[in-house]
């Protein structure tokens, strides 16, 4: 039994000292040849031919200084301005009542064409405000203490989107 038993050891010695080393497909064509017991030709590559002419890139976008109009929400440069938000809530949208005083807290902020404000009401919670259109004639899209409406967050620009529905509902002073 040692008879058969050595010369198998023997020759599993000698196939692990020369391996087969990594199939061909796993091999890096670029990598120096792995020892494999007898010396082998490094596979000769030609270099691929090199176009005559270089296609020309279109220049490289410089990053405007202001982002996206709806990306963000920021003051309105352009209107409108508090006082006809208040304005709009008190006359044709009859939101509020004439004899409630008001008064603007934030913005309204704009994001493309929409804008966001929101108001502290006398004797009651504050009001957030979501309108859109021209700055000199904006049109209420909806205004209560939760504005993220399905019509906000459907069709409203992710800088209002953010504002009305990410922060949640408005909460009073000292709540």
């Amino acid at each position: 039994m040692t008879r058969t038993v050595l010369p198998a050891l023997a020759l599993l010695a000698i196939g692990v000292s020369t391996g087969c080393g990594a199939p061909p497909e796993l091999r890096d064509p670029d990598a120096p040849p792995t020892s494999t017991g007898s010396p082998t030709a490094a596979p000769t590559r030609t270099p691929a031919a090199t176009p005559s002419s270089v296609p020309s890139l279109p220049p490289p976008r410089t990053p405007s200084a202001t982002p996206d109009a709806g990306l963000v929400a920021t003051p309105c440069r352009n209107g409108p301005t508090g006082q006809r938000i208040v304005q709009l809530l008190h006359g044709r949208a009859g939101v509020l009542p004439p004899s409630v005083r008001v008064q603007v807290r934030t913005g309204p902020l704009c994001a493309a064409d929409w804008q966001y404000t929101v108001l502290e009401v006398t004797g009651h919670e504050e009001l957030q405000v979501v309108t859109r259109g021209r700055p000199t004639a904006p049109e209420l899209v909806t205004a209560g203490t939760d504005v993220c409406t399905i019509e906000v967050r459907a069709t409203g620009p992710t800088g209002i989107r953010t504002l009305a529905c990410d922060a949640g509902p408005v909460v009073g002073p000292g709540a």
